[in-house]
């Protein structure tokens, strides 16, 4: 029965038409016409459903086709004509576009494009550089030069350090002026800052040592629990003795710069005065007459009313304060005793440098007297030796003094200036007590007035104004002994890490000079050792005689006694 719809008369072109597709090409005419005749059948009637054929779908292989059942599509019929030409090739795959990269080849075309000597910082350079010297050289680095601006902070410094104003304060020169009664020392001070509160940089003034005890005393009365570096202690007898100028000069600069480096003594106006002033006596009176009580009792609670005097004993209440105390006295004792021993063992360098000066002396007399120059010359060397190991010892019992001895006087002076600054608080203990114990006889006084009634008002009035200032002065004084022993905790702090610092160096100098004389001292005698054992030159000792005049030859036992020696020798 026919298909209304025609679909399996379609189907079955349809059919026919895949199946001619995979016919050889000589049957592919009859599957066209037949095609076309299936086309011209007429339409059946629409009341009969429509019926689905599933058609069976076939693969076959095609040695030909590169992609296999995947290939090209059928050709259309108008491209049948062309069925005889040769099978089509293979669809070429895209290219990857090449990219000019550091590792391609250059061609000939580039390299004939170049021109001149290639540039190694530009790009389309790097084909000639890699084809003229093999692999890629990286760019030449220039060398560092040094900055224009010079850095004053050293490396290693914070910022914070770097920030502060620098000092380098240099005193030199003593020399002695004036008469008779009135001679003294005076010193050169020259100061080189970074600081903007000076007028320059650089410059220079002339001290004497009462100047430099006046400082101590003006930044000890401005700054109380400062532990402030103190200057050499006076002395009466042999102080324009070199030797004593050049200790007292080397402690005077190091008081100096430790004043200078200090947080707070380096901003004090006293110091800056000090430096700076060209007319530094006319200055100092000039400020007394301005502040009477100048070198009294000048003082950070005089200046609050506050009386500072006090015969109570103090019971110190801080156990951390009480500890440093007992330590500070432990430490004062042996530096003492140290120090001692010191200066006997510098006594001992100067005994034998001046006993090795005596035997010089001995020496050479012995080395006039004997008649033979094979003896006289070593005996004279000997002599001559003993000069220098005179001169070693005198200069070792020197640098002992100016390096280490100095530095343990300078701490005991800084004991004393930390005992100084203990002082100092227990006044205001004393002070904060004393203020307390008005407050409370003020308080009274009003009490009495209070319960008086109001026919004692202008003097309650009175008495109520003298309790607020008693309170006040109360609150003042608490709050400087509490930060006086805030700022005594930290400059005991500092006092520690400067003395190890301090004890430190002073103890590598002090070693390093012994050991350089030493060594001196090994040289002088491997010298004279290998001149003595040189017996085959004569003269390594000898010299000749210094004749005055022109003598006849005598015929004196002398005479003739050197006439036999000089015939042995030959």
């Amino acid at each position: 029965m026919e298909d209304p719809w025609a679909d399996t008369a379609a189907s079955t072109s349809q059919d026919t038409t895949t199946t001619s597709s995979s016919q050889p090409d000589d049957t592919r005419p009859t599957t066209t016409s037949s095609s076309a005749a299936s086309s011209q059948t007429p339409r059946a009637s629409r009341s009969t459903p429509r019926r689905l054929v599933a058609q069976p779908t076939r693969l076959q292989a095609v040695e030909d086709d590169p992609l296999g059942p995947l290939g090209a599509p059928a050709p259309a019929a108008s491209d049948v004509a062309d069925a005889a030409s040769p099978p089509l090739a293979p669809p070429v795959p895209p290219l990857k576009e090449q990219l000019p990269l550091r590792t391609t080849l250059p061609t000939a075309g580039s390299i004939r494009r170049q021109q001149g000597p290639p540039d190694p910082h530009r790009i389309d350079d790097d084909d000639v550089i890699y084809s003229q010297a093999g692999p890629r050289q990286p760019p030449p680095v220039q060398p560092a030069q040094p900055s224009p601006v010079r850095s004053s902070m050293p490396p290693g410094v914070s910022l914070e350090q770097a920030a502060k104003p620098s000092f380098v304060i240099t005193v030199g020169d003593p020399h002695k002026v004036g008469d008779l009664t009135s001679s003294h020392i005076v010193y050169s001070v020259r100061t080189k800052t970074t600081s903007k509160g000076y007028k320059q940089g650089e410059f220079e003034v002339k001290r004497r040592y009462r100047d430099f005890l006046w400082l101590y005393n003006m930044l000890h009365a401005n700054n109380p629990g400062v532990v402030v570096p103190p200057p050499p202690e006076k002395q009466a007898v042999g102080r324009f003795e070199s030797n004593f100028v050049e200790g007292r000069r080397a402690a005077l600069e190091k008081m100096l710069n430790k004043t200078a480096a200090h947080p707070t003594l380096q901003h004090d106006a006293d110091l800056k005065l000090f430096l700076e002033s060209e007319s530094f006596n006319v200055d100092v009176k000039h400020k007394e007459r301005k502040e009477p009580n100048l070198g009294e009792s000048k003082s950070v609670l005089s200046s609050f009313g506050i009386n500072v005097g006090s015969t109570n004993k103090f019971v110190e209440q801080d156990d951390w304060f009480h500890d440093r105390r007992v330590y500070l006295d432990a430490l004062e004792n042996q530096l003492k005793a140290l120090l001692k021993a010191m200066d006997s063992m510098v006594a001992q360098r100067k005994a034998m440098a001046e006993a090795a000066g005596d035997f010089s002396a001995s020496l050479h007399a012995l080395s006039t007297v004997e008649l033979s120059p094979t003896l006289s010359g070593p005996l004279d060397a000997l002599s001559e030796l003993q000069i220098t190991i005179r001169d070693v010892y005198d200069r070792q019992a020197q640098q002992d003094v100016l390096t280490f001895g100095i530095i343990l006087e300078e701490y005991i002076r800084l004991i004393g200036s930390v005992k100084q600054a203990f002082t100092q608080r227990q006044k205001a203990f004393h002070s904060w007590h004393s203020a307390e114990s008005e407050l409370q006889k003020r308080k009274t006084s009003q009490d009495k007035l209070l319960r008086q009634g109001k026919s004692q008002q202008d003097r309650l009035n009175q008495v109520n104004a003298e309790v607020a200032d008693a309170e006040r002065k109360v609150h003042q004084a608490r709050l400087l002994f509490e930060d006086m022993g805030r700022l005594m905790r930290s400059e005991l702090d500092r006092f520690e890490r400067e003395k190890v610092e301090d004890f430190k160096s002073g103890v590598e100098t002090f070693l390093e000079s012994a050991v350089e004389a030493q060594k001196e001292l090994i040289e002088k005698w491997e010298t004279f050792l290998m001149q003595l054992d040189a017996e085959d030159d004569e003269t390594v000792f000898y010299r000749p005689p210094v004749v005055e005049g022109s003598k006849p030859a005598g015929n004196t036992a002398v005479d003739r006694a050197r006439a036999r020696i000089d015939e042995d020798s030959d």
